[in-house]
Protein backbone atom coordinates (compact mmCIF):
# COMPACT_ATOMS: atom_id res chain seq x y z
CA UNK A 1 0.00 0.00 0.00
CA UNK A 2 1.23 3.50 -1.00
CA UNK A 3 0.25 6.79 1.08
CA UNK A 4 -1.89 8.96 -0.52
CA UNK A 5 -0.51 12.71 0.72
CA UNK A 6 -3.38 14.88 -1.00
CA UNK A 7 -6.17 12.65 0.41
CA UNK A 8 -4.57 12.39 3.75
CA UNK A 9 -3.77 15.99 4.27
CA UNK A 10 -7.14 17.23 3.29
CA UNK A 11 -8.77 14.66 5.80
CA UNK A 12 -6.31 15.55 8.61
CA UNK A 13 -7.15 19.08 8.27
CA UNK A 14 -10.94 18.46 8.21
CA UNK A 15 -11.16 16.22 10.87
CA UNK A 16 -8.84 18.86 13.08
CA UNK A 17 -11.84 21.52 12.34
CA UNK A 18 -14.56 18.67 13.65
CA UNK A 19 -13.04 18.83 17.11
CA UNK A 20 -14.43 21.46 19.42
CA UNK A 21 -11.21 22.92 21.47
CA UNK A 22 -13.69 22.81 24.83
CA UNK A 23 -14.89 19.11 24.52
CA UNK A 24 -10.57 18.82 25.15
CA UNK A 25 -10.46 21.45 28.14
CA UNK A 26 -8.85 24.08 25.45
CA UNK A 27 -9.54 27.58 26.03
CA UNK A 28 -11.99 29.21 23.27
CA UNK A 29 -10.80 33.08 23.18
CA UNK A 30 -11.84 36.17 21.04
CA UNK A 31 -8.12 35.57 19.17
CA UNK A 32 -8.94 31.64 18.03
CA UNK A 33 -9.71 32.39 14.48
CA UNK A 34 -9.28 28.74 13.50
CA UNK A 35 -12.55 26.24 13.24
CA UNK A 36 -11.93 23.20 15.72
CA UNK A 37 -8.05 22.35 16.76
CA UNK A 38 -5.40 24.57 16.31
CA UNK A 39 -2.17 22.66 14.50
CA UNK A 40 -0.26 22.93 17.06
CA UNK A 41 -2.63 21.64 19.44
CA UNK A 42 -3.41 18.35 17.50
CA UNK A 43 0.74 17.85 17.47
CA UNK A 44 0.68 18.76 21.19
CA UNK A 45 -1.89 15.96 21.76
CA UNK A 46 -0.41 13.21 20.01
CA UNK A 47 3.21 13.78 20.83
CA UNK A 48 4.71 14.98 17.97
CA UNK A 49 6.26 17.99 16.72
CA UNK A 50 4.46 20.68 15.27
CA UNK A 51 6.47 21.04 11.87
CA UNK A 52 6.22 17.39 11.69
CA UNK A 53 2.17 17.67 11.82
CA UNK A 54 1.75 20.86 9.52
CA UNK A 55 3.71 18.63 6.80
CA UNK A 56 1.67 16.22 6.90
CA UNK A 57 -1.47 18.74 6.20
CA UNK A 58 0.76 20.02 3.43
CA UNK A 59 0.93 16.70 1.60
CA UNK A 60 4.91 16.83 2.02
CA UNK A 61 5.37 14.90 5.29
CA UNK A 62 7.20 11.54 5.34
CA UNK A 63 4.86 8.25 6.05
CA UNK A 64 3.66 8.25 9.46
CA UNK A 65 4.03 4.85 11.29
CA UNK A 66 1.07 3.34 12.40
CA UNK A 67 1.85 4.14 16.50
CA UNK A 68 1.90 7.73 14.97
CA UNK A 69 -1.66 7.37 13.07
CA UNK A 70 -3.02 5.95 16.78
CA UNK A 71 -1.61 8.94 18.55
CA UNK A 72 -3.35 10.77 15.44
CA UNK A 73 -7.06 9.33 15.84
CA UNK A 74 -7.03 10.03 19.66
CA UNK A 75 -6.37 13.20 19.45
CA UNK A 76 -8.64 14.11 16.66
CA UNK A 77 -11.11 11.56 18.60
CA UNK A 78 -11.95 9.58 15.34
CA UNK A 79 -14.41 7.01 15.35
CA UNK A 80 -13.43 3.37 14.24
CA UNK A 81 -14.29 4.06 10.75
CA UNK A 82 -12.69 7.05 10.77
CA UNK A 83 -9.56 5.71 12.13
CA UNK A 84 -9.22 2.86 9.95
CA UNK A 85 -9.73 5.35 6.73
CA UNK A 86 -6.70 7.27 7.94
CA UNK A 87 -4.41 4.45 8.12
CA UNK A 88 -5.54 3.75 4.35
CA UNK A 89 -4.93 6.63 3.65
CA UNK A 90 -1.25 6.45 5.32
CA UNK A 91 -0.98 3.60 3.30
CA UNK A 92 -1.13 1.11 6.36
CA UNK A 93 -3.65 -1.92 6.77
CA UNK A 94 -6.16 -0.74 9.57
CA UNK A 95 -5.86 -2.07 13.17
CA UNK A 96 -7.65 -5.70 14.20
CA UNK A 97 -10.95 -5.43 15.53
CA UNK A 98 -10.96 -5.40 19.30
CA UNK A 99 -10.80 -8.79 20.15
CA UNK A 100 -13.99 -10.02 22.12
CA UNK A 101 -12.86 -13.05 24.22
CA UNK A 102 -15.37 -15.65 24.47
CA UNK A 103 -18.67 -12.97 25.39
CA UNK A 104 -20.70 -13.01 21.56
CA UNK A 105 -21.39 -10.28 20.08
CA UNK A 106 -24.78 -9.22 20.96
CA UNK A 107 -26.09 -8.45 17.69
CA UNK A 108 -24.76 -12.17 16.32
CA UNK A 109 -26.49 -13.95 19.27
CA UNK A 110 -29.71 -12.36 18.15
CA UNK A 111 -29.05 -13.90 14.32
CA UNK A 112 -28.55 -17.16 16.11
CA UNK A 113 -31.22 -17.59 17.94
CA UNK A 114 -33.73 -16.56 15.14
CA UNK A 115 -31.86 -19.01 13.18
CA UNK A 116 -34.03 -22.20 14.62
CA UNK A 117 -34.03 -24.36 11.56
CA UNK A 118 -30.74 -23.79 10.18
CA UNK A 119 -27.58 -25.11 11.30
CA UNK A 120 -25.26 -21.70 12.73
CA UNK A 121 -22.60 -20.84 15.18
CA UNK A 122 -20.83 -18.16 16.34
CA UNK A 123 -16.51 -18.28 15.76
CA UNK A 124 -13.63 -16.48 16.55
CA UNK A 125 -11.68 -14.97 14.04
CA UNK A 126 -9.36 -17.52 15.15
CA UNK A 127 -11.76 -20.45 14.53
CA UNK A 128 -12.87 -21.07 18.26
CA UNK A 129 -16.67 -22.07 18.22
CA UNK A 130 -18.10 -19.59 21.10
CA UNK A 131 -21.92 -20.32 20.31
CA UNK A 132 -24.57 -22.87 17.87
CA UNK A 133 -27.89 -23.75 17.95
CA UNK A 134 -28.89 -27.27 18.55
CA UNK A 135 -28.99 -27.94 14.64
CA UNK A 136 -25.65 -26.81 14.34
CA UNK A 137 -24.85 -29.45 17.24
CA UNK A 138 -26.91 -32.08 15.45
CA UNK A 139 -25.35 -31.45 12.11
CA UNK A 140 -21.66 -30.68 13.32
CA UNK A 141 -21.47 -31.82 16.98
CA UNK A 142 -21.46 -30.04 19.62
CA UNK A 143 -18.64 -28.39 21.39
CA UNK A 144 -17.84 -28.29 24.97
CA UNK A 145 -14.07 -28.20 26.36
CA UNK A 146 -12.06 -26.30 28.86
CA UNK A 147 -8.46 -27.16 26.78
CA UNK A 148 -7.13 -23.92 25.60
CA UNK A 149 -7.31 -25.31 21.64
CA UNK A 150 -10.34 -28.08 22.08
CA UNK A 151 -12.73 -25.99 20.67
CA UNK A 152 -11.05 -24.65 18.22
CA UNK A 153 -12.09 -25.29 14.29
CA UNK A 154 -8.34 -25.84 12.74
CA UNK A 155 -6.79 -27.38 15.81
CA UNK A 156 -9.58 -30.12 15.81
CA UNK A 157 -9.42 -31.18 12.03
CA UNK A 158 -5.67 -31.19 12.38
CA UNK A 159 -5.09 -33.20 15.97
CA UNK A 160 -8.92 -35.58 15.87
CA UNK A 161 -9.82 -38.11 13.45
CA UNK A 162 -13.21 -38.47 14.52
CA UNK A 163 -13.72 -34.85 12.67
CA UNK A 164 -12.69 -35.82 9.29
CA UNK A 165 -14.40 -38.51 9.86
CA UNK A 166 -17.50 -36.55 9.04
CA UNK A 167 -16.51 -35.55 5.38
CA UNK A 168 -15.39 -37.80 2.54
CA UNK A 169 -12.09 -38.54 2.00
CA UNK A 170 -12.09 -36.90 -1.05
CA UNK A 171 -12.29 -33.57 0.24
CA UNK A 172 -10.01 -33.67 3.60
CA UNK A 173 -6.91 -31.67 1.52
CA UNK A 174 -9.45 -28.97 0.09
CA UNK A 175 -10.90 -28.71 3.31
CA UNK A 176 -7.20 -28.82 5.12
CA UNK A 177 -6.02 -25.98 2.68
CA UNK A 178 -9.24 -23.51 3.59
CA UNK A 179 -8.72 -23.88 7.19
CA UNK A 180 -4.51 -23.07 7.22
CA UNK A 181 -5.74 -19.88 4.70
CA UNK A 182 -8.17 -18.57 6.55
CA UNK A 183 -6.02 -19.09 9.90
CA UNK A 184 -3.01 -17.39 8.17
CA UNK A 185 -5.45 -14.37 7.50
CA UNK A 186 -6.41 -13.94 10.69
CA UNK A 187 -2.71 -14.40 12.61
CA UNK A 188 -1.44 -12.17 10.44
CA UNK A 189 -4.49 -9.41 11.67
CA UNK A 190 -3.95 -11.35 15.29
CA UNK A 191 0.00 -11.03 14.88
CA UNK A 192 0.37 -9.01 18.60
CA UNK A 193 -1.71 -11.46 20.14
CA UNK A 194 -0.11 -13.86 21.90
CA UNK A 195 -3.18 -16.75 21.18
CA UNK A 196 -2.19 -16.14 17.08
CA UNK A 197 0.78 -17.31 17.96
CA UNK A 198 0.36 -20.36 20.45
CA UNK A 199 -2.40 -21.79 18.18
CA UNK A 200 -0.03 -21.97 15.05
CA UNK A 201 2.91 -23.06 17.16
CA UNK A 202 0.79 -26.27 18.89
CA UNK A 203 -0.20 -27.16 15.49
CA UNK A 204 3.03 -27.16 13.74
CA UNK A 205 4.10 -29.68 16.40
CA UNK A 206 0.71 -31.63 16.45
CA UNK A 207 0.41 -32.30 12.75
CA UNK A 208 2.97 -32.36 9.51
CA UNK A 209 0.15 -31.61 7.58
CA UNK A 210 -0.29 -28.27 9.23
CA UNK A 211 3.66 -27.68 9.19
CA UNK A 212 3.72 -28.35 5.14
CA UNK A 213 0.31 -26.85 4.45
CA UNK A 214 1.50 -23.52 6.76
CA UNK A 215 4.79 -23.54 4.72
CA UNK A 216 2.77 -22.84 1.15
CA UNK A 217 1.69 -19.29 2.78
CA UNK A 218 -1.67 -19.66 1.06
CA UNK A 219 -4.32 -16.99 2.38
CA UNK A 220 -7.92 -16.71 1.91
CA UNK A 221 -10.37 -15.52 4.33
CA UNK A 222 -13.41 -18.03 4.67
CA UNK A 223 -16.33 -16.12 3.89
CA UNK A 224 -17.91 -19.16 1.50
CA UNK A 225 -17.77 -22.56 0.73
CA UNK A 226 -19.50 -25.65 -0.38
CA UNK A 227 -19.33 -28.49 2.09
CA UNK A 228 -19.75 -32.25 1.70
CA UNK A 229 -20.71 -34.34 4.92
CA UNK A 230 -21.54 -37.82 5.99
CA UNK A 231 -24.40 -37.54 8.72
CA UNK A 232 -24.16 -40.57 10.55
CA UNK A 233 -28.33 -40.27 10.80
CA UNK A 234 -29.45 -38.45 7.89
CA UNK A 235 -26.59 -39.60 5.36
CA UNK A 236 -24.07 -37.52 2.99
CA UNK A 237 -25.55 -33.96 1.82
CA UNK A 238 -23.91 -30.97 0.38
CA UNK A 239 -24.48 -27.89 2.07
CA UNK A 240 -23.21 -24.34 1.15
CA UNK A 241 -21.69 -22.52 3.88
CA UNK A 242 -22.09 -18.61 4.34
CA UNK A 243 -20.12 -16.46 6.64
CA UNK A 244 -20.84 -13.08 7.90
CA UNK A 245 -18.14 -10.85 9.66
CA UNK A 246 -19.00 -8.52 12.39
CA UNK A 247 -17.22 -5.80 11.25
CA UNK A 248 -17.06 -4.27 14.96
CA UNK A 249 -15.62 -7.50 16.91
CA UNK A 250 -13.40 -10.85 15.62
CA UNK A 251 -16.58 -13.00 15.58
CA UNK A 252 -17.95 -14.22 12.68
CA UNK A 253 -20.97 -16.00 12.06
CA UNK A 254 -21.50 -19.11 9.71
CA UNK A 255 -24.79 -20.37 8.38
CA UNK A 256 -25.15 -23.90 6.40
CA UNK A 257 -27.85 -24.14 3.91
CA UNK A 258 -28.89 -26.45 1.59
CA UNK A 259 -28.50 -25.68 -2.17
CA UNK A 260 -31.74 -24.84 -3.75
CA UNK A 261 -33.73 -27.80 -4.84
CA UNK A 262 -31.14 -30.33 -3.85
CA UNK A 263 -32.58 -33.40 -1.39
CA UNK A 264 -30.35 -31.61 1.31
CA UNK A 265 -33.12 -30.01 2.07
CA UNK A 266 -35.64 -32.15 2.97
CA UNK A 267 -32.71 -34.05 5.05
CA UNK A 268 -31.94 -31.12 6.89
CA UNK A 269 -35.63 -30.50 7.67
CA UNK A 270 -35.81 -33.92 9.37
CA UNK A 271 -32.41 -33.05 11.16
CA UNK A 272 -33.89 -29.73 12.90
CA UNK A 273 -37.44 -31.56 13.43
CA UNK A 274 -35.46 -33.88 15.77
CA UNK A 275 -33.94 -30.98 17.95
Amino acid sequence: MTINRAELADFLRHARERVSPADLGLPVGPRRRTPGLRREEVAQLAAMSADYYVRLEQARGPQPSPPMLAALARALRLTDDERDHLYLLAGHRPPAARATGDQVAPGLLHLLDQLAGTPAQVLSELGDVLAQNDTARALLGGVCTVSEHGRNVVWRWFTDPAVRAGYPVEEHGYLGRLHVADLRAASVRRAEEPAAARLVARLTGASAEFAELWERHEVAVRRRSRLRLVHPVIGPLELDCKVLIDPESDQRLELFTPPPGSAAADRLALLAAAV
